[in-house]
């Protein structure tokens, strides 16, 4: 599987084909019409890079370090606290519309815009040139190129962020919460996955400190690689067209 198509599933929530590269499937397809994007974009609340879009934050090793061995066990009120925060934002967004910026393990950034409905549906759609685009329809994730004209699939169950999708949430029984802490910018946890055949995943999520809306996420695959997005002009009450989440499976039914 190509790096691309790797950097494309990690900027769209259900991270980091990596991890699982022998359950993907590659299939020729036809390359459909886009939805329409609004015009103009808001300036976003992150940090603001040379061209003035949300300069996401890399994790330092400081933070890195302080990732606890003992997990949840070695957890104080303080940490459970942010971790009872986190677990709130994600039951309460049923839908969710935004901006993102993505930079890849190669540095190389990347913008769109994504949609997310629960339950299990989300896309994510790259500006140009990139001509990839990612659909979650409740059961799989595809990931497409229309240039290429083909699509990869990866049951939705094996992503990172498959706890994004559910209706109830609760970090510390459905995943490996290990390490929560916040400064005067952002409350940040850690949650890590253990595969057998493919190596550990890791997952930091960031909200901003005062009002505690998602701002960004890093994966982290089993090779080390990291890749970033950054979430900006989110929208909790916009209704979301649900045709954004259909797959087309017609080539890969034949």
């Amino acid at each position: 599987m190509r790096r691309t198509s790797l950097a494309a599933l990690a900027g769209a929530m259900a991270v980091c084909l990596a991890s699982m590269p022998a359950v993907a499937q590659s299939v020729p397809m036809p390359a459909p019409k886009p939805p329409p994007k609004a015009a103009t974009r808001p300036s976003p609340p992150m940090p603001i890079g040379p061209q003035g879009l949300p300069n996401p934050v890399a994790p330092t090793r400081q933070q890195e370090a302080m990732v606890s061995p003992g997990g949840a066990t070695a957890f104080d009120a303080k940490q459970r606290a942010l971790i009872e925060r986190a677990n709130g934002y994600f039951a309460g967004v049923q839908t969710l519309v935004g901006d993102f910026v993505q930079v890849a393990p190669n540095g190389a950034r990347s913008e769109g815009k994504f949609y997310l409905q629960k339950p299990g549906h989300l896309r994510f759609e790259y500006d140009p040139p990139s001509s990839v685009e990612l659909i979650a329809d409740g059961d799989t994730v595809a990931v497409r190129d229309n240039r290429l004209n083909n699509q990869t699939y990866v049951p939705q169950s094996q992503t990172p962020l498959r706890f994004l999708f559910a209706d109830r949430v609760d970090l510390m029984k459905d995943t490996n919460v290990v390490a929560a802490y916040s400064d005067d910018m952002f409350a940040t946890l850690v949650v890590e996955e253990n595969q057998t055949f493919a190596g550990t995943t890791r997952l930091m999520l960031m909200f901003g400190a005062r009002d505690f809306q998602l701002r960004q996420w890093t994966v982290t695959d089993p090779q080390g690689f990291d890749t970033t997005v950054a979430v900006y002009n989110l929208d909790k009450t916009k209704k979301v067209d649900p045709s954004l989440f259909k797959i087309n499976y017609e080539r890969f039914l034949q």
